[in-house]
């Protein structure tokens, strides 16, 4: 095996840009003279998106007191960068909607990856961060790089996970020995190419070693702990057999009490059933 991260994502054609309307809604969000109005008519041009938007909006993952009807008001209620940060996980699922199954069964790798998104989610509501959907994207994304190996090295990356069962050793060191990368190196190629935050390049990078994380160990530690979870609760699957390896200082770096840990469980499968509903139906 000869080909790199970069290498495998540069042969998936119509994945290495993000769709146009996410980056219209970043251009206008990022303008000091954009206003509510011209957000709003952005997402106008994609319906199924708004009503989409709209169900999340008034779903369990928010609580709304009241009915949230408009986009205008969704937009009030949940803010210009959470609302841009679920358009970015809804682009992202409907972008590799078309992988064939007979090599990874899409909906469990999504189940998977939604319920990660979820549990980052109430990690970052518990440690009070300022925008908690990036930390749901962090979840939502954080085996994105698998995907594009089994688009491009399925054969190979089948090997890994057989391997990693007979040996007992989790996937992505496999991954390492078979390939000289894993998936979330991978991972990380791909969203330096969508020009995403490199918050969230770390955080996705090092969600399997959060104490390499440089520049976000908070962000790598939330993903490594709200995985484990999830691998835990076996909900859904993005390739790995039996639940990866735990590094305890992820948890001291988050601050959390260990009280916090039923509560963060009890509330991820609170949402789970109604998010997967929400992103997949």
């Amino acid at each position: 095996m000869t080909m790199t991260p970069e290498q495998l994502v540069s042969r998936c054609k119509g994945i290495t840009s993000l769709p146009t309307i996410y980056r219209r809604l970043d251009e206008s969000i990022n303008d000091p003279y954009s206003d509510l109005s011209d957000i709003a008519f952005i997402l106008s041009d994609d319906p199924s998106l708004t009503a989409r938007l709209l169900r999340i909006a008034n779903s369990a993952m928010f609580n709304f007191p009241s009915q949230v009807e408009t986009v205008s008001r969704a937009i009030t209620v949940i803010g210009t960068k959470q609302l841009r940060d679920l358009v970015l996980a809804t682009s992202v699922i409907e972008l590799f909607k078309n992988i064939p199954d007979q090599h990874v069964n899409m909906e469990s790798f999504w189940r998977h990856s939604i319920a990660t998104g979820i549990a980052a989610r109430v990690i970052a509501t518990y440690r009070r961060e300022a925008n908690v959907e990036r930390f749901h994207v962090l979840g939502l994304l954080h085996d994105i790089g698998r995907l594009i190996m089994y688009l491009q090295i399925p054969e190979e990356l089948n090997s890994a996970i057989e391997l990693s069962v007979d040996k007992g050793i989790p996937v992505y060191q496999v991954e390492k020995q078979l390939l000289g990368f894993d998936h979330t190196a991978v991972s990380e190629v791909l969203l330096s190419q969508w020009q995403l935050p490199v918050s969230l390049q770390e955080g996705v990078a090092y969600h399997h070693a959060p104490g390499h994380a440089k520049r976000y160990p908070e962000e790598a530690a939330t993903v490594h702990v709200a995985d484990i979870i999830v691998n835990a609760f076996k909900l859904g699957n993005s390739g790995e057999p039996s639940v990866p390896l735990f590094v305890e200082s992820a948890w001291t770096r988050l601050g959390l009490e260990n009280e916090k840990l039923p509560l963060i469980s009890e509330q991820l499968l609170l949402q789970y059933g109604a998010a997967v509903d929400l992103f997949l139906g």
